[in-house]
């Protein structure tokens, strides 16, 4: 029955490992993955800069333009697209494999769907490499004092035999992980505190806040646990939603810091928005470079 439901829904029956260009590649449960994942927050109209921003990244995204992006990224040797498991993502996903689109995809749960398990079952359905807990819902509900909830969610995550994962924006929020030996295989983790109190907010920035809160010396004490972990990290936020992109010398340096703490089977996400340049293309030679650089210092 599974086999023919992911039929349906376009996915491939058995895994398929895309051609891997020239971009390192790590092991992901029973496929693999390229060390440069594209995100999908563009794709959803998520920028975390502005609501103008937002808007102009909900007007370029048509149907047709995703799939250019991936195509894009296909070419630049990238082989998984991390994104939302929300029925417009199911539907573009759908679209871009009927056409032959060979991406893996790995699905972050869509916090706004009330039926979980649901949401669980049609992402490993779709042809989900592995699902993992969106991070703005692990941290609500550890800061909530729910934390038996996470782990129920973990499970029902866990029972469709698919790679299992949990996304944070809270380096403390790992270490919990750690001590409880929570049953999941990989980390998504964010190098700024975005779950942190207003309040907090405030006094770091020492004055007032006006959106989100990207609060730099994050970075160094998410690192600390993504090279601390013997499990899979997915470092996110690498590039602070723009804020780490005014050059190619800072985006090179943003990568070469991940990379300068990451272990041999970690990889980066970026959300990439090719309105003006290919992302894709420019990303890969940026890894390739962050990787030598690490490996060299």
């Amino acid at each position: 029955m599974e086999i023919s439901r992911r039929a349906i829904l376009g996915a491939p029956a058995a895994v398929a490992v895309p051609a891997a260009g020239n971009l390192p590649q790590v092991s992901f449960g029973k496929t693999s993955v390229s060390r440069l994942l594209v995100g999908g927050n563009p794709v959803s109209g998520y920028s975390h800069q502005s609501r103008a921003m937002d808007e102009e990244m909900m007007d370029y995204f048509s149907a047709a333009n995703v799939k250019k992006l991936l195509a894009q990224c296909e070419r630049a040797g990238i082989t998984a697209w991390q994104s939302r498991a929300d029925r417009h993502v199911l539907r573009l996903l759908r679209e871009y494999r009927n056409e032959g689109g060979r991406l893996q995809w790995i699905a972050q749960t869509a916090t706004e769907l009330s039926d979980f398990a649901r949401n669980v079952r049609d992402a490993a359905s779709a042809g989900a490499a592995g699902i993992y807990l969106h991070g703005a819902n692990t941290d609500r509900l550890w800061l909530g004092h729910q934390r038996g909830e996470i782990e129920e969610r973990l499970k029902r995550i866990r029972a469709t035999g698919l790679r299992t994962g949990m996304a944070t924006h809270i380096p403390e929020v790992i270490d919990w992980a750690e001590e409880r030996g929570l049953d999941l295989d990989f980390y998504m983790a964010c190098l700024y505190n975005l779950s942190r109190p207003h309040e907090e907010a405030l006094e770091l920035a020492g004055g007032p806040v006006t959106g989100e809160f990207f609060y730099e010396p994050d970075r160094a004490r998410m690192l600390a646990r993504v090279k601390a972990t013997k499990k899979q990290c997915i470092v996110f936020k690498v590039y602070g939603a723009g804020r780490r992109c005014s050059s190619r010398e800072d985006r090179l340096a943003a990568l070469r810091e991940v990379f300068a703490a990451a272990k041999p089977q970690d990889c980066v996400v970026i959300g990439m928005f090719p309105k003006h340049a290919d992302q894709a293309a420019e990303n890969a030679q940026l890894l390739r470079e962050a990787l030598a650089l690490a490996k060299g210092s």
